[in-house]
């Protein structure tokens, strides 16, 4: 059974870092592409950043520059690392993994993924 973990998220000023950490399990083959995703409060879930099998990367416009999204020595640890956060970054910040092939980009719509973490929460006060 997959399961997918996130660790690290917290309160914390605006200015501030947090690294975000998504650990899986459960697994032995490789996932096509790995997201974050977050959602806040009356909001739709949006991608954060992916992150496809060979490295390549995306990022929302709202987050480039501030956020970076890497892989673990261990093909099943996922990070994010944020800088310069913001108060509108407040939100639950999810993990996704992809399984299937969709091309060389990685997807970002939240349905595309068939892997889930449970969230972890990012609340920046100004």
């Amino acid at each position: 059974q997959v399961q997918l973990v996130e660790s690290g998220g917290d309160s914390v000023q605006a200015g501030g870092s947090l690294r975000l950490s998504c650990a899986g399990a459960g697994y032995t083959f490789t996932m096509y592409c790995m997201a974050w995703f977050r959602q806040a409060p009356g909001k739709e879930r949006e991608a954060v950043a992916t992150i496809g099998r060979t490295g390549s990367t995306t990022y929302a416009d709202s987050v480039k520059g501030r956020f970076t999204i890497s892989k673990g020595s261990t093909k099943n640890t996922l990070y994010l690392q944020m800088d310069s956060l913001k108060p509108e970054d407040t939100a639950m910040y999810y993990c996704a993994a992809r399984s299937l092939w969709s091309g060389p980009t990685c997807v970002t719509t939240s349905s595309d993924y068939n892997y889930w973490g449970q969230g972890t929460q990012v609340t920046v006060s100004s």
